[in-house]
């Protein structure tokens, strides 16, 4: 499996879901259905950056031990400006 920043094809990106929640000292910013992937900031933005740094961990180990992520995907174009995610239930 490629890393995030190393896309075998241009025109595809990989996807993640970010859950943030409030805790005692701050944020926690979490990404469901990978395992150990999440991490804690003083803020909702710091949470994430960390998060993210926690996952590109994962991903390096993941590559060493030959084993897939499973992370979504979706095609990209040359007029795609923005994606994001959002709940459809609560």
């Amino acid at each position: 499996m490629q890393s995030i920043d190393q896309l075998p094809d241009k025109n595809k990106a990989q996807i993640i879901s970010v859950v943030i929640e409030n805790n005692d000292d701050g944020y926690l910013a979490m990404i469901p259905g990978i395992q150990g992937a999440f991490a804690e900031g003083d803020t909702p933005q710091e949470a994430i950056f960390n998060c993210i740094d926690v996952l590109k961990m994962i991903i390096e180990y993941k590559q060493e031990q030959k084993e897939n992520l499973n992370l979504g995907s979706i095609e990209l174009s040359h007029n795609t400006g923005w994606t994001f995610a959002i709940p459809i239930q609560l």
